[in-house]
Order: C-alpha cells, then structure tokens, then sequence
C-alpha cells in the first residue's frame, strides 16, 4: 500500500492535506513500492486461450446443420400427427372431413383407372385383386393396433349382416356395369345415398331435417344434370349401341338389379355405421366385408368370366387400386361412425362433380353451361352441407 501527501498554500493560509492511497499487490511480496501500471489485464490467460489448428477436423461444426435438420424433420412430422389426429377425431368435422376424403380417393382411383389402363381386366377379376388387397391391409392394421381380428366382444350381427348386404351390393353393381353403359350404372348406383338417409331414418331413427333433405336432392339432381346433358351433346358415343340393346333387351330387369345394388349399399351404410359405433374400431366393418366378399368375387371371376393373367404393369396398377380402395374403405368407415348418415352420405356426390371438372380441365370432354351448373350444384349443397356441420346431438 502507497501513501502519498501533499499540500498547497492559498492567499488566505488555509491549508488542505491531500491524502492518495493505492493498493498494490506486488508490494506485499516484493517488500518495496511500486507504481500503479496502466496495462491492461488479458480476461483469459495464455493458458486459456483457445488454440485454433488450420489441420483441424470441422466435422463437429456440423452437428448445428445435423440438429437443425433433425429439428425440422421432428417439427414436420409432428405437424403431420397433429394433422391426422385432427382429420380422424380431433374435430367436430372429422366425419364430413372423413367422407370428403373418401370421395377425393374414389375419384383418384379414377384418374388412375383412366390414365394408366393398358390391359383389359375382367371386372369380376378385378374386385377379387381390389377385395384381397383390402382383406390384408384391414388384417394388418388391426393386427398393429393391437386389436383382436375375431372377439366375442365383437358386434357380430351388423358385422355379418354388413358383409353380406356390401357383397350383394357389390356383385349386383358389377353385374349391372357389364350389361347397361358405365353411366347409367352410376346413376343407379348414385341413388344409394337416397336410400340410405331412408333406411336411417327407419333403422336407426335419425332425424332428417329440412336441410338435409334440400342437400341430398340439390346434389342428386345436379347429377342428373350432368349425365342428361352427356347424352343430349353425344359425348357417349361408344355406349350407343349399348344404350339400343340396352333400350331393347329387358331393361327393366337390369334396372331392377341396379336398385337392388343401391338399396343393399344403403343398407349397408347404416349397417357400417351400427357396427363402428358398437365395437369403437371402424376398419373392423372393412375386414369383415373382405372376408365374404373376397371368396365371392372370386367365386364369380372364376365361373362367369375367362381368366386373365395381368402384366406387371397391371398387377402393379390394380394394388395401387387395391390400397386406395382400402384407404376409401376406411375413412367412409369413419364418417359415417362420426356423422349421421343422412348428412354424410351427400359429401359423396363430390366424386361426380370432380370427375366432370377433371374432364373439362383436361380436354377430355368438351363442356357446357349445363354440365358447368350441374356441377355447381353439387359443390354448393356439399359446401352447404360442411358449412352448417354435425348438428348438436351428434358431437
């Protein structure tokens, strides 16, 4: 320690002492005094300072990219969870969001149907490959949901019931598509969501209200519609000679089969939506479906038609069906677990508007300000439909 004095005289013989003390820690070991150094003291000493090598490996300088990488990806996929659980039952939309998927995969199948044919594939043939490829996928995903495939637990009766109407429904409707042009097989088919609301309202005692009832007829008649406005502007030119023979031959009786098909699906719908509400898992309506309608559809490939070994190509193409179909299967499950039946069964009539928009689109078909409204009505009453949601009793 240094202490220092000093002082000066004024006019008026005041004198001041001044007194400076300077803390040294040299001076306690060095026994003298020492002058207070104005250096200044590096933060990190020699010994701390980090030594940088230009032959150093910078690998771990990568570690930040890899974890960023790894955020992101963790980040997307927790995004894509919450999606999913969202559309499957985190909403009060999930079953309209549920069918509206399962019409979006039915008019894919389509697309693809249309854009990839290259073999011409038995109808019978090609149900068998569509049903064994979903009876494996519903195997699997219940097998991986820890879900017992056969439980006393389980509701039997719509179950079977379920797989015995869809399996009629599904020979009748292929056997309707052989005999009577493609389109008017899909007008009969499409009255299927008619019959449906019917049955619910007998079988399951839904109420039907005004609304409903308005959106069902706005879509099935914008799908009349459309389908008039084909046939009057002769863009079915290949189905004439059939529509003739068609005209001709017993027509009432094929037409007859096309209602059987449509009344056994709309059945089979309120059946679907007993059974998924019964056992809380709807792919179980699916699996037991492919458990009958898989040996019948083979049944009938192998007795009605010449079987025909599919390419590659084919094959590869009628799996992807398969598993679109099976996806199709599931989320119509859940819908109508979700939804009424009255209610959710309009959201199906999305298919034909899109399938009409995709032609226009692609030049497929010329268009018109027919189809152009038919159209336009179905995505209305559909719109309507999810803009006024599941009513109150049902959430």
């Amino acid at each position: 320690m240094i202490m220092s004095a000093s002082a000066f005289t004024t006019d008026g013989a005041d004198h001041t002492v001044e007194l400076v003390v300077l803390e040294n820690p040299e001076s306690a070991t060095d026994g003298g005094l020492a002058v207070p150094s104005k250096e200044i003291i590096p933060l990190l000493s020699q010994a701390e300072r980090p030594k940088i090598n230009i032959f150093k490996d910078f690998r771990s300088r990568e570690k930040p990219l890899e974890q960023v990488i790894k955020n992101i990806t963790e980040a997307e996929i927790s995004l894509l969870s919450q999606l999913s659980f969202w559309v499957w039952k985190g909403s009060r939309y999930s079953g309209l969001v549920c069918m509206v998927l399962s019409s979006i995969i039915y008019f894919v199948m389509e697309v693809l149907s249309d854009k990839f044919n290259a073999q011409s594939i038995p109808l019978f043939e090609t149900a068998f490959t569509r049903c064994i490829v979903t009876l494996i996928l519903s195997c699997l995903w219940l097998r991986i949901s820890g879900q017992a495939l056969f439980e006393a637990t389980h509701p039997w009766s719509p179950l079977v019931l379920r797989a015995l109407l869809g399996s009629l429904s599904l020979l009748s409707f292929v056997y309707c598509i052989q005999r009577i042009p493609f389109s008017q097989a899909l007008v009969l088919g499409f009255t299927t969501p008619i019959f449906a609301s019917i049955v619910a309202k007998i079988i399951l005692h839904e109420k039907l209200k005004i609304a409903d009832i308005v959106g069902l007829i706005c879509s099935f008649f914008g799908m009349l519609f459309i389908f008039k406005v084909l046939y009057t502007r002769r863009l079915l030119k290949a189905e004439e000679a059939s529509i003739i023979s068609f005209m001709r031959n017993h027509h009432i009786y094929i037409a007859l089969i096309g209602l059987f098909s449509s009344i056994t699906s709309g059945i089979s719908h309120c059946l679907i939506k007993a059974a998924a509400k019964a056992s809380d898992q709807p792919v179980l309506t699916v699996f037991s479906f492919g458990i009958l309608a898989s040996p019948a559809t083979g049944i009938c490939s192998f007795a009605f038609e010449e079987f025909v070994l599919p390419s590659r190509y084919s094959l590869s193409l009628m799996l992807i069906l398969g598993t679109l179909s099976f996806l199709a299967e599931v989320f119509l499950a859940r819908g109508l677990q979700l939804e009424k039946v009255g209610k959710a069964v309009n959201v199906q009539f999305t298919e034909v508007a899109l399938s009409q928009l995709w032609g226009i689109c692609t030049s497929r078909m010329s268009w018109s300000f027919g189809q152009l409204a038919g159209c336009l009505l179905i995505l209305i009453s559909v719109t309507c439909t999810m803009y006024i949601g599941p009513d109150k009793d049902n959430e």
